[in-house]
């Protein structure tokens, strides 16, 4: 069987596309001779060359399939909206758009399950976030008296300091669901010096993964 040859444009992977498509080009026009055309007659197909081919194509359509997630990250990167996405994906809208990327997008953690799975796992993350910034927007007043307690204290030591700026820039921002992440990094430091406002910590983030398992709950019954 053919293989292809080693060159300087093989993808990440230790494929080289450019050959492999040019080997497979090569069995098409083998089995489909050009008419009418002035040039070299194709050399006689042979079954090495054919089963060569297939295996190049089969290697080339995994290699493709990984490219597209790819690209649409790099375009979103670079500030494209999925409705100008849509077109090149070849589908009729911004949602339709998205969920192909879903689909073909591999699990961040490596976790198993098919497209759709990933599909209905990220629109349970979207919804729980919104669930939990919506309370954490209606406990704004509380958090941000607690965050500024905590941003206060000057005894937590030199392990505290990065956590304790990043609490207290997000209290400049308007966004009270901006604390809760700054609020539970702070969580360790505060247990030996300051228990109360450990314990008050905890409480937050207690509510607020128990306002995130409601959202799930809530999508669950809509679900086929």
């Amino acid at each position: 069987m053919e293989h292809v040859e080693q060159t300087p444009g093989r993808a990440a992977g230790g494929f080289d596309t450019g050959a492999a498509l040019g080997q497979i080009t090569a069995a098409m026009h083998a089995v489909h001779p050009p008419t009418g055309a002035a040039g070299s007659v194709p050399a006689p197909l042979s079954a090495n060359q054919v089963l060569a081919a297939l295996t190049l194509l089969r290697e080339l359509r995994t290699q493709i399939a990984g490219w597209e997630p790819e690209l649409i990250e790099a375009a979103r990167t670079l500030g494209t909206s999925w409705a100008d996405l849509a077109p090149a994906l070849g589908v009729a809208s911004r949602q339709a758009a998205e969920r192909r990327y879903l689909r073909l997008r591999p699990s961040p953690d490596g976790a198993a399950g098919t497209g759709e799975q990933r599909v209905s796992a990220e629109r349970d993350k979207r919804a729980g976030d919104k669930a939990v910034t919506a309370w954490a927007r209606s406990n704004a007043a509380d958090l941000r008296q607690l965050a500024g307690q905590i941003g206060a204290l000057n005894d937590l030591g030199n392990a505290a300091e990065g956590d304790l700026a990043a609490l207290r820039q997000a209290l400049s921002h308007d966004d009270a669901a901006d604390l809760l992440g700054p609020l539970a990094d702070a969580h360790t430091h505060l247990r030996a010096e300051h228990p109360a406002l450990a314990e008050q910590v905890g409480a937050v983030s207690r509510s607020a993964d128990a306002v995130r398992a409601a959202s799930d709950q809530a999508r669950r019954p809509s679900r086929p």
